[in-house]
């Protein structure tokens, strides 16, 4: 089954088609970290989990970075009203960021922050005034030339140049007053870092070209964020990465709605926002529920009474993983099958397919809450009264599918799963001991793992281990 999703350069809906076979690279845009996350950030951050969960359901191996935003205008301008150093800034709001990524199950493979990436940044800007794109003001400050890119605009459907002016405060050193910022000359006070130019810190656009082309490589499959970020954000990334790795830098440009409160949307500025943190403790993982509800490409309005309804289902959801372990227990294995029971397992697979279906068109996941629905209803009112082995087995299968891309339910993992990476990083460490002929350690290592059951078995500079039997 191909795999389709809405592309919002080309306007239309299209098959992913990877760079690397077998494998979907994916960048999403992160936080910048001047403020407590909220439900408006929690969207975006579950469906390209979803998404990279329902992926690798499928069988491809999914890299998925979203950058850190550590350093930038409003981290300052908050460091500055507060007194505080804008590290400290930074590292507070970052770690409510990974809280509320953990609190709703979200994995992301790399966390790159800008403050680490400052030497790619400068040479990516030199390459792109090397080749004609970007030209430095009398400040020290650089800018990206937009009308050396032809293609600018099309990305936000910006046609006019008169729509395309950003940075009003740096009118009078632009050649144009689109043109945009690379490296922004620092002021007296200011954090800063030396380059080429003069002291200064990178803009905000060139961040994201530089990582998720550092850990994606100069193509690569899916480009996400907000649709708040289509312009100036992703047209400028588009701009300058295609002036460097030249077109077809990103295969598909995938954004999400936001989340408003009434008309508006959910913004610090307006003074609406729910932090996350707060909106967990009252409805837990039904969030994720709540998101998912709607198709990722339309905005969710913000209600008690659509996240009650998400709660319902995510307590049906429970419940009746619940019930499925315990009719797995109970189940009876008929040799003999009746005909009934044969339609109904024909009834979950059509289910299966369903779920399927919706997501890998377009990634539809309100289809798929509607076809979990089913499942459940099937579960309740046919499996309960007759635990054929059969069907609860094929029904327990698909179920874990449909959590698979919830993540409603953590299945407990077993000892062996646990462990195994932990004596794989312990043997490691011991190999790097005997390897500077600290033997006393590595001898206490063995010792102790002993204890544990595990037996070291040393063949020459290498080490296996095996678990004891009894």
């Amino acid at each position: 089954m191909e795999f389709k999703l809405y592309n919002t350069l080309t306007r239309r809906v299209e098959e992913l088609k990877p760079v690397e076979e077998g494998t979907v690279k994916i960048y999403v845009c992160g936080p910048t970290v001047y403020d407590y996350t909220h439900i408006g950030h929690g969207r975006t951050y579950v469906v390209y989990d979803a998404l990279k969960k329902y992926l690798s359901l499928r069988g491809f191996n999914v890299i998925h970075v979203m950058n850190i935003t550590d350093i930038d205008d409003k981290i300052i301008n908050r460091s500055r009203s507060e007194g505080r150093d804008w590290r400290e800034i930074a590292e507070e709001y970052t770690r409510d960021y990974m809280e509320a990524l953990s609190n709703l199950r979200v994995t992301v493979d790399h966390h790159p922050r800008v403050t680490d990436h400052i030497k790619e940044i400068i040479e990516f800007i030199q390459i792109l005034i090397d080749k004609g794109y970007a030209y430095v003001a009398p400040s020290g400050s650089v800018y990206f030339e937009v009308d050396k890119y032809p293609d600018y605009g099309r990305l936000s459907g910006r046609a006019s140049r008169e729509l395309w002016s950003q940075e009003p405060e740096f009118l009078s050193e632009k050649k144009k007053p689109y043109d945009f910022v690379l490296w922004r000359a620092s002021k007296p006070g200011e954090p800063y870092w030396e380059s080429p130019w003069g002291r200064g810190r990178p803009g905000w656009h060139i961040e994201c070209s530089v990582m998720s082309s550092r850990y994606l490589g100069g193509r690569f499959d899916i480009h996400g964020g907000g649709t708040d970020l289509i312009f100036p954000h992703h047209e400028n990334e588009r701009a300058q990465s295609e002036a460097v790795y030249g077109s077809g830098w990103v295969g598909i440009w995938m954004h999400t709605g936001l989340v408003m409160v009434g008309s508006d949307k959910m913004s610090k500025s307006l003074g609406n926002i729910v932090p996350l943190r707060e909106a967990y403790g009252k409805w837990g993982l039904a969030l994720r529920v709540w998101y998912l509800s709607t198709h990722y490409r339309k905005p969710i309005v913000y209600s008690e009474e659509s996240l009650e309804q998400a709660k319902r289902f995510y307590e049906r959801f429970t419940n009746t993983w619940s019930l499925l372990e315990k009719l797995e227990r109970e189940a009876v294995d008929k040799h003999y099958v009746r005909d009934e029971d044969l339609a109904l397992a024909g009834r979950i697979i059509r289910v299966h397919n369903k779920f399927h279906e919706s997501l890998s068109n377009d990634f539809n996941t309100p289809e798929m809450i509607s076809a979990a629905n089913e499942l459940i209803s099937i579960v309740n009112k046919e499996l309960a009264s007759r635990p054929v082995y059969m069907l609860v087995s094929i029904a327990r299968r698909v179920f874990r599918e449909f959590n698979t891309v919830l993540s409603l339910v953590e299945e407990e993992k077993t000892v062996g799963e646990e462990v195994e990476p932990l004596v794989n990083l312990i043997v490691e460490v011991r190999r790097e001991l005997r390897s500077m002929k600290l033997y006393d350690l590595a001898d206490r290592i063995r010792s102790e793992l002993l204890k544990q059951g595990i037996i070291l078995q040393d063949k020459g500079p290498e080490t296996t281990w095996i678990r004891r039997k009894g």
